[in-house]
């Protein structure tokens, strides 16, 4: 869609929360519209990393969403537009998992770093 990744804003924007609420936060919708699932598996990567980084900042994260399930509308782009780390064929309505799910597993699972 054009929007700037940069997962560095993650950390600064936990920080803030925190600093102005005091009060434990919680990300609940982070993602990538990436339609040849070519930069989510990074995007994953980076940004749970700077969660961990605010993390260790001192703030208080009690959970990471990442931000979609499975791919759905878009109000400005329609069925174009591909956030989920489940691909769906629109014809079939088959789930198809991205390489994101394995990424996302492995993190949850503590079995590799975030920081990969």
């Amino acid at each position: 869609m054009g929007w700037e990744i940069y997962p560095e804003g993650t950390r600064y924007e936990l920080n803030w929360v925190y600093r102005l609420y005091r009060r434990p936060v919680m990300v609940t919708e982070n993602g990538i519209a990436d339609a040849k699932d070519e930069k989510r598996s990074e995007f994953l990567r980076a940004h749970i990393s700077e969660v961990e980084k605010a993390i260790n900042d001192g703030v208080p994260v009690e959970g990471y969403f990442y931000g979609s399930l499975i791919d759905n509308f878009e109000w400005a782009k329609g069925f174009k537009i591909r956030f989920g780390r489940f691909r769906v064929d629109y014809e079939t309505k088959r789930r198809i998992p991205t390489k994101a799910v394995k990424v996302y597993r492995q993190i949850i699972e503590g079995t590799k770093s975030s920081s990969l």
